[in-house]
């Protein structure tokens, strides 16, 4: 084999999946048909769930740290100030959620914190490498490059909805296309505008055709969305021209139009997440309407169940990648295209967000690998989020969970003997926070996975968690 794991796409869906694989040291090769990583801002909200993974990833920081919280947005009606508004009430941290808000990043910056972490691990995107096809047996893919065929154990399509992984195995892509919505992101300068608040301009008469400018931290750029009719470019004068007469104002310039795309509501799901040999994950698996942020984070999150598993390479393992995973990409496209309809319809709520757009509550207790065998659940169970919680000494759970390991908390129980691959540690009736936060009885065992869901929880003391 000349590696383990061939990765399509050096997206946050592939930068991921590379991280996951690269620290455990599992051989793997990331391709990218683009010349250069892309610039544009495009997918700039990470939820709450995201911010999780990333901390486990060891890029939290660099993220915060370049990023923002999103900013209230002014905005105006008919040429008149209405008021300012925020998107979600901001949440205090709590020890079992200690990042309970949405956080704004330019995605050509979260691609590079994460591309310069996979480097450090020792893994370089080869860029201008395109995929081209691929055939698999029993033993192995092998994948047709531009740059000349590669045998591995694995495939993974994150190569975008465009998908030539997809295509090449010939998985469905089942949804629709709403050719009434026709939208520009772009990013782009503006002259006379807050730089510290996001702006809306629209009129009462039609709420669904209003221009926003969202502030991207780290830049002096906002990013503008703005409805594009079939007749009318994606040119500066023309973003220019609306922005004007939806706003009533001539003192607002545009300039230095970076970036921009223009996208039409997209909403599809692949019929399957595997075949054989060959998986897809984040967009080449599911295509969102930007509305909700959650096209970008659900792709991470693929990774991040997928990673772990591939490292194993057990095949039933992998099996619940397709079985966790697609039901979780059906019901966040649900709420994705229900705030797209929302918008469309012209709903004067229609820029608010829910709980249910954070990801914290996505469970896999349904999937083959949630296993609880309590006779009274609790209201946490497996296939849940595993809890954060400071457990002592300055030491939180998620100080515990981070790497490539299983964690087995024992609470107020003597932990069993386990593997190598799992790391035990004693909860004590002193944490008062991690028993609220996972509502156990004592002597009850809580066995959390790598990527930070609960495997197994069981009363049975003497139990011999293995690590599967």
């Amino acid at each position: 084999m000349d590696t383990r794991v061939l990765i399509a796409g050096a997206g946050p869906t592939g930068l991921t999946l590379g991280i996951e694989l690269a620290r455990r040291g599992v051989g793997c090769r990331i391709v990218d048909a683009a010349p250069e990583p892309p610039r544009g801002s495009r997918g700039d909200g990470l939820q709450p769930r995201t911010l999780e993974v990333f901390d486990d990833l060891g890029v939290l920081d660099e993220v915060l740290a370049g990023g923002a919280p999103p900013a209230p947005i002014r905005a105006h009606l008919d040429g008149e100030f209405v008021g300012e508004r925020r998107m979600a009430e901001h949440v205090e941290p709590t020890p079992d959620i200690p990042h309970p808000n949405p956080w704004v990043l330019p995605q050509w910056r979260t691609e590079e914190i994460l591309r310069n972490r996979l480097a450090r691990l020792g893994v370089r995107v080869e860029v201008g490498t395109e995929f081209l096809g691929c055939s698999q047996d029993s033993r192995g893919v092998t994948a047709e490059l531009s740059t000349g065929p590669v045998r591995a154990d694995f495939l993974v399509g994150a190569d975008g909805g465009r998908s030539a992984v997809r295509k090449s195995v010939g998985i469905d892509f089942v949804g629709e296309t709403d050719e009434s919505v026709r939208m520009l992101l772009a990013d782009v300068r503006v002259a006379g505008l807050d730089p510290d608040r996001g702006h809306w301009f629209g009129t009462a008469a039609d709420l669904a055709h209003g221009i926003a400018f969202t502030p991207l931290p780290g830049t002096d750029s906002f990013q503008c969305a703005a409805p594009l009719p079939d007749d009318q470019d994606a040119s500066l004068p023309a973003l220019q021209r609306l922005l004007d007469e939806l706003s009533g104002r001539t003192d607002l310039r545009l300039h230095d139009l970076t970036w921009s795309t223009a996208w039409r509501a997209n909403m599809r799901l692949a019929r399957q997440f595997r075949r054989g040999r060959v998986f897809l994950a984040g967009d080449a698996a599911h295509v969102h309407p930007p509305t909700g942020g959650q096209g970008l984070n659900t792709g991470v999150q693929d990774a991040y169940n997928l990673g772990w598993k591939l490292a194993d390479g057990d095949h039933d393992l992998l099996d619940s990648y397709e079985a966790e995973r697609l039901p979780v990409a059906a019901s966040v496209l649900g709420i994705s295209t229900a705030l797209l309809r929302k918008h469309t319809d012209g709903h004067e709520d229609a820029y608010r967000r829910g709980t249910e757009t954070r990801q914290l509550d996505i469970s896999y207790r349904t999937g083959p690998l949630a296993h609880d065998e309590r006779a009274a659940r609790g209201r946490v169970q497996a296939g849940d989020r595993a809890p954060d919680s400071p457990v002592g000494d300055g030491v939180r759970l998620f100080d515990l969970f981070r790497g490539p390991h299983w964690t087995l908390l024992a609470f107020g129980a003597q932990p069993p003997e386990t593997g190598p691959d799992v790391l035990v540690h004693r909860i004590d009736q002193s944490h008062v926070d991690a028993w609220r936060a996972y509502d156990v009885a004592a002597g009850t065992l809580v066995l959390v996975r790598p990527d930070g869901h609960i495997g197994r929880i069981t009363e049975a003391a003497g139990a011999r968690p293995s690590g599967r």
